[in-house]
């Protein structure tokens, strides 16, 4: 199973209902998103959506965090 990937957002001003500053999003596997410099989350609708990779910082959860994260899916 692929590890799960997260982002923390560093930029919402062109998005700002759909993204909150600050926030950890877990990240959908979408390789063709990333060829396009794109990332693909599941946004503040629960709905996964396409975004800039610029408005994102990947990170590194700690495991009992990561589990309580995908927990809440």
């Amino acid at each position: 199973m692929a590890k799960t990937k997260f982002v923390v957002c560093i930029e919402n001003k062109n998005y700002p209902k759909s993204l909150e500053f600050g926030k950890i999003y877990r990240v959908v596997p979408d390789e063709k998103a990333r060829t396009h410099k794109m990332i693909n989350l599941i946004n503040e609708a629960g709905e996964d959506y396409l975004y800039s990779e610029n408005s994102f910082v990947h990170i590194e959860l700690p495991q009992l965090a990561e589990d309580a994260f995908i927990a809440l899916a």
